[in-house]
């Protein structure tokens, strides 16, 4: 057999592939897809009553923006992580406006304490704040994870836990909008501690997704 016919043969049944879109532009896609959802929950259990009130307050403006720079930033991150061409410091991509919101909750904390003075401090159980980032965060950050299933294995762990972040931050975005908080520091424990647990397990996921596609591989 002729080495032109072998070729032939072997090339016959094969179908060009298509290109993966760029990294942002799928990025973008998952990001509409998860504000459209958060919306209709927003939509369903309606706004705040105080809300046009709590946006004339500087820091709580800075809380909402950066949380939310939070959630796209880290959707930015996974996707281009699940690349193997891309350097490992994308990660680092999100923890600026991470460390802006936590800051600008701390700043919340100093407002309210001057505004309500010791009662700022009363720390009570939120349930609901967890319940609503979980429950809608999770499936998120799933349906990311699910969109960089075939290369995401690459670097399976901070794929993983950005995707968490992700689904997250956005969530508690949401979150802040319709349910009622009073004091920056419950929204630090319930919001930011939600997010943390969430991160934590997809992180914990991560380990175990890359055990199972890639034997003997060590994500770091």
């Amino acid at each position: 057999m002729e080495t032109e016919e072998l070729i032939g043969r072997l090339t016959a049944g094969l179908r060009p592939v298509r290109r993966l879109p760029h990294p942002l532009r799928r990025a973008a896609t998952w990001i509409g897809f998860a504000l459209a959802v958060i919306a209709v929950f927003v939509a369903a259990f309606g706004p705040r009553q105080d809300l046009m009130e709590r946006l004339q307050r500087p820091h709580e403006v800075a809380q909402l923006l950066f949380c939310l720079a939070t959630g796209v930033l880290a959707a930015i991150a996974a996707f281009e992580l699940s690349l193997p061409d891309r350097s490992a410091r994308w990660v680092l991509l999100p923890l600026p406006a991470a460390a802006a919101w936590v800051a600008s909750l701390g700043m919340g904390c100093l407002a309210d304490i001057a505004r309500m003075g010791p009662q700022a401090l009363v720390f009570g159980a939120s349930w609901g704040c967890f319940r609503f980032i979980v429950l809608m965060g999770v499936p998120l950050a799933l349906s990311l994870v699910w969109m960089l299933r075939h290369a995401g294995p690459i670097r399976p762990v901070p794929v993983a836990a950005l995707g968490g972040l992700a689904g997250a931050a956005l969530s508690a975005v949401g979150l802040s909008i319709f349910h009622h908080l009073d004091a920056a520091l419950m929204v630090l424990a319930w919001h930011g501690g939600t997010t943390l647990l969430v991160v934590a397990g997809f992180l914990l996921a991560g380990r175990a997704w890359g055990a199972r596609s890639m034997p003997g591989f060590t994500a770091a």
